[in-house]
């Protein structure tokens, strides 16, 4: 029989809908049910594309006798952390501060005030390398709980204190200058990997925010190193095993260094961060291998994540079946040299091996390969190796497809948004350009009430009943302003404007501090505020970047002051931690660099306004912002008393008040936007 979660609408959720455990949604009744009956919370958050949360799912929640004790001994509640960020935060701070570590699945206890007092992430069936089992860890908790009440509650509450500790000290924030930025390339460059690109060791994530800091600095300041590393780096991964070499797009991360086995899940939100990076890096550079990797991760999100309603689901799964029925990570993704053979015929093969480096013993499990391209993209384009390309699609296409999570998350909708209306924009696909107005009138018509208050997501055309957090009014607002630049039209820069001015009054503090959750927000242990980037932009600095950028757009001083105060934390983390403030980074090079406006003016049939159109879309300036429309036209305010020159269409460029002569010359505008 179905427990409470087959009411829900997250797909993670609704995959424990039939476990013999009870499980409740995060509730107030679920508290008030563990304080009725005297028990502790046992709170298990984790996602649906997560691996290892599959893993314990099938080796505990699905076991009757363990879901009987869980049943006996504790209120169980279940949360999808991508629908609930601010609690899966709060704990996760809690599991790290206790153990060092964290990681899904996140295995809390809790008082019933929800207080926090033993913590683990996947506990496995049976004691193994030194950890014990999920059992042995129900039992001791248990025991704890009956026998040391007090010791427990003490400890929760120590917790609990030592959190509200936390809380950032935000005095005189003021933002970064050339010399902390300065600085944040150096820590990048002590951190980078020479042989392999990217930073650090294994396991190695796309590291899309750096990227375009790394592109934006280089911009300013034409420092070489900052765009060698960001070019370096975007191959490695392209032509590495992260990237799915024949349907395009990229997996969360890899396993080792070299880029070579990924963790196979593909998140939507890494796709919308690097199509956007790669497509900076061709608008920098020109690359051939940008462009066409930008494309097919574009055409990838389109084929595969598109929902029936117009929006973008999160994710597909690590694990499908392989063809022996057994559910096995990558199994969708990889060859053995006797598949190939069996799809393309003994030449074909051997030429497909060679070039995607199959071999015999295999780069990942059982004998088999991830695909690569080793010898680079000499034949990408060849006539044999499309042919070859398309009939290992279409092979592949034909075994069991990984599970999709179709929850249409806000926030990462709105990061491909941005992307797609850029890449549309750039390559002259006005398809994608299309696909971006349907996910952005999704936004709009499900996820915004009439008080421009968002909901985290939904599902099915159905909305969820989680708040939006403060990820998801920014990086909206950012897709709405990229549309704003791309379409011209000014209706999604009002919107823009009524998400930030929520952002203004819902999620800063007495002194310019960014909180992850809105004032009138459910009141948890403790109030989530992180001003890192992980692996998408920190609510904190994606709200300092949309903020600029409106500022920019409007001239309105209250977003542009807010901006400036969020970009303190990254004055403070950027030299001393880079990597985990990329996206902070790129924001600050915008706001040094102006940002510049750019109003065209002129009629929109005209071509001469379309060639300016895309040469102003096309600036390497940092953070650039971009208003296109008739002349006299009022719906974006930059193209305010904006005529036109001579009858022509024509440019104008203003920076930090002060504006140039306006060109009507396609090559004088791209010169004065490409100059560092």
């Amino acid at each position: 029989m179905p427990n409470r979660l087959a009411h829900e609408t997250s797909p993670y959720l609704l995959q424990h809908a039939d476990n013999p455990v009870d499980w409740w949604p995060w509730s107030d009744e679920a508290f008030a049910e563990a304080r009725t009956r005297g028990v502790p919370v046992l709170l298990s958050v984790g996602y649906s594309s997560c691996h290892w949360c599959h893993v314990m799912a099938h080796e505990s929640f699905e076991d009757d006798a363990t879901a009987a004790y869980m049943n006996e001994h504790f209120v169980n509640v279940k949360v999808d952390r991508e629908e609930r960020p601010d609690v899966d935060a709060v704990y996760m701070e809690a599991v790290q501060a206790a153990t060092g570590q964290g990681g899904w699945p996140m295995t809390v206890f809790l008082t019933a005030d929800a207080e926090p007092f033993y913590f683990g992430t996947y506990f496995p069936p049976a004691p193994r390398h030194g950890m014990p089992s999920f059992q042995q860890v129900l039992e001791g908790v248990g025991a704890a709980w009956t026998d040391r009440p007090e010791e427990v509650a003490e400890v929760a509450a120590k917790i609990v204190r030592d959190l509200a500790g936390r809380e950032l000290d935000y005095g005189d924030a003021k933002p970064p200058g050339e010399q902390e930025l300065g600085q944040a390339l150096l820590g990048l460059v002590r951190e980078y990997d020479a042989t392999h690109g990217g930073f650090g060791g294994a396991p190695k994530f796309p590291p899309s925010m750096v990227i375009e800091f790394l592109l934006r600095h280089h911009a300013r300041t034409g420092a070489e190193g900052a765009l060698q590393m960001a070019q370096d780096t975007c191959e490695r991964m392209a032509r590495g095993g992260i990237y799915d070499q024949l349907g395009g797009g990229f997996a969360r991360y890899s396993v080792d260094r070299e880029f070579t086995v990924p963790h196979f899940e593909k998140m939507l939100y890494d796709n919308a961060l690097l199509c956007r990076a790669y497509a900076h890096l061709w608008r920098a550079t020109g690359s051939d291998l940008a462009k066409r990797v930008a494309l097919e991760t574009a055409d990838f999100m389109v084929r595969e994540l598109r929902t029936n309603e117009g929006g973008f689901a999160s994710a597909l799964d690590a694990d499908s079946e392989d063809a022996e029925g057994r559910h096995v990570e990558g199994a969708y993704y990889v060859w053995t040299p006797e598949q190939l053979r069996e799809v393309l015929g003994e030449e074909d093969a051997q030429l497909a091996a060679v070039h995607y480096g199959v071999t015999e013993e295999g780069t990942f499990e059982e004998g088999a390969s991830v695909l690569q391209l080793p010898q680079g993209d000499a034949l990408v384009e060849s006539e044999k190796f499309v042919s070859v390309r398309s009939r290992l699609l279409a092979a592949r296409s034909q075994r069991p497809a990984p599970g999709r999570d179709d929850k249409v998350v806000a926030a990462w909708n709105g990061l491909a948004v941005a992307a797609l209306a850029e890449v549309g924009a750039y390559f002259e696909r006005p398809d994608l350009v299309d696909a971006a107005i349907a996910a952005g009138d999704l936004l709009v018509r499900l996820h915004m009430d009439p008080q421009a208050r968002l909901s985290r997501t939904s599902k099915d055309g159905q909305v969820g009943a989680n708040a939006g957090v403060l990820e998801d009014y920014a990086d909206v607002a950012e897709g709405f302003l990229a549309l704003a630049s791309v379409t011209g039209e000014g209706v999604w820069l009002e919107f823009a404007g009524f998400l930030l001015d929520l952002v203004l009054d819902q999620f800063i503090g007495e002194n310019g501090a960014l909180y992850d959750t809105a004032h009138d927000a459910e009141q948890l242990i403790r109030r989530p505020q992180d001003p890192t980037d992980n692996a998408t932009p920190s609510g904190w600095t994606a709200a300092a970047g949309a903020l600029l950028t409106y500022a920019a757009h409007t001239g309105a001083e209250p977003h542009r002051t807010a901006a400036e105060r969020a970009l303190g934390v990254v004055r403070a983390l950027g030299p001393r931690a880079p990597r985990f403030i990329g996206h902070g980074l790129a924001v600050a090079e915008a706001l040094l660099d102006g940002p510049r406006e750019i109003a065209v003016v002129g009629p929109a049939q005209d071509p001469a306004t379309r060639e300016l159109h895309r040469a102003a879309l096309l600036a390497t300036a940092p953070g650039a912002v971009v208003a296109m429309g008739e002349p006299g036209a009022d719906e974006l305010p930059l193209l305010a008393d904006r005529p036109l020159v001579g009858d022509a269409p024509a440019a104008y460029v203003c920076r930090n008040f002060t504006c140039d002569a306006p060109t009507t010359s396609v090559q004088e505008l791209a010169d004065k936007l490409s100059r560092p």
